[in-house]
């Protein structure tokens, strides 16, 4: 009897602190998830169109339709909306469990949806805010944009050191704003990666060596953001994104990305486009070709699985 009664303590006590660690993981989650909805409802920045014009329908995350995001990096200031100086587009499609992602040089010459002109793409932002960056840049690539990512380029360094900093492959060595960086594999902090991402006039590719800078500072952020050591830096990403990042995603999409999308981000294709630097009315633009301009458009529809039945022909 007093050894059953032992053994009943002993199992009282175990279910007990279960019990107790149970209870506080819940609270955790619930407190994590409670910062979460808190921060993406000050991020959220709603536009008037629900559905891009050239998509039949809305995409549905269950079905795992292949999606399109538009990230900005916009150098603002007081009372300046400023210009997207960093365009990338990015297409996930979680089905192949892929992403492709490509940079658009902010000088490259197209026509200002909304405006009637030809233009450095980068002044659609400054004309017509977020949406007007959206439809030139469709109209530019032949994509739907479904969704954006705007990102405040002061605030990036913070992004960067709230997840711990992030390691890249450096292809050459340069010096750049007080730092040495090396060649190969290096790991920076939020002011050492802005640097990083900056350079351009020394690297021998120009903007398109900067453009790839940039894209890994990115993928280094999507990587770390994902690993599970970063939960302990939660309220410091919070805090971050929410001075620094608006999109138009809600909390349930988000919510459905995460779930039926999350493996694509273990394969990264980056897409280059390329074009020729020419002055018009002592104006420097980047002129790209509309046959170098429909093979990368090819690729990012291949990828968006866009046929007849998928895409508007308007």
């Amino acid at each position: 009897m007093a050894k059953w009664t032992k053994k009943r303590k002993w199992l009282t006590f175990t279910l007990s602190a279960l019990g107790v660690m149970f209870i506080g993981i819940a609270i955790y989650a619930y407190s994590i998830y409670s910062s979460v909805e808190k921060t993406l409802n000050v991020i959220h920045e709603p536009i008037e169109r629900v559905v891009s014009e050239k998509r039949i329908e809305e995409v549905k995350f269950e079905e795992q339709d292949p999606i399109s995001v538009l990230i900005l990096g916009v150098d603002e200031r007081a009372n300046d909306r400023g210009r997207s100086d960093t365009i990338i587009v990015m297409t996930i499609n979680p089905t192949t469990k892929s992403m492709r992602m490509v940079s658009i040089p902010r000088d490259t010459r197209t026509e200002i949806i909304g405006r009637g002109f030809n233009d450095k793409i980068n002044h659609a932002y400054a004309f017509g805010g977020v949406e007007m960056a959206m439809n030139t840049v469709e109209n530019f690539l032949d994509i739907p944009i479904d969704y954006f990512v705007k990102v405040n380029m002061e605030g990036f360094q913070d992004i960067v050191d709230a997840v711990g900093g992030v390691t890249v492959n450096s292809t050459f060595a340069f010096d750049y704003e007080g730092y040495s960086f090396g060649e190969g594999e290096l790991t920076m902090d939020g002011k050492m990666a802005l640097a990083y991402s900056r350079m351009r006039y020394d690297d021998p590719r120009g903007d398109f060596g900067r453009q790839d800078r940039q894209k890994q500072i990115i993928q280094g952020v999507i990587d770390k953001g994902a690993t599970i050591s970063s939960i302990t830096k939660i309220d410091d990403i919070l805090g971050v994104i929410g001075s620094n990042v608006k999109t138009n995603l809600t909390l349930t999409e988000m919510v459905d990305i995460q779930k039926n999308y999350k493996d694509a981000r273990h394969s990264l294709e980056k897409l280059t486009l390329t074009g020729s630097g020419t002055k018009i009315n002592g104006i420097y633009y980047l002129q790209v070709s509309e046959e170098d301009r429909s093979a990368l458009s090819l690729q990012l529809k291949e990828h968006l699985n866009m046929n007849e039945s998928t895409v508007s022909t308007n």
